[in-house]
């Protein structure tokens, strides 16, 4: 029973690790709008740290405002945020 009781401890442990370190992916990218075309360079929050996953997610959330995604140029954890805060401007973390 004990062992029981110490392998789902563990197993919850490793399972909420997991979960906080997808919460630290971030990633950076390039959108327009057209009619008038505008462009935007921006960071957000992703729950996948691998790029082609974070490219979907980007996408989906930029095309809900109106905005298509043109280049999710990397995925980053909390360490690249404040060398790119000033780039990003407004669409720091927007979306």
């Amino acid at each position: 029973m004990k062992q029981i009781l110490s392998f789902l401890v563990i197993a919850t442990l490793i399972s909420l690790s997991t979960t906080v370190s997808a919460a630290e992916c971030y990633a950076d990218y390039k959108a327009k709008q057209d009619n008038p075309l505008r462009l935007h360079y921006g960071v957000m929050q992703v729950s996948a740290c691998k790029k082609g996953q974070a490219k979907q997610e980007v996408a989906k959330r930029l095309k809900s405002s109106g905005w298509t995604l043109l280049n999710v140029i990397s995925v980053f954890g909390p360490e690249g945020l404040d060398q790119r805060k000033a780039n990003a401007g407004k669409f720091y973390l927007r979306f």
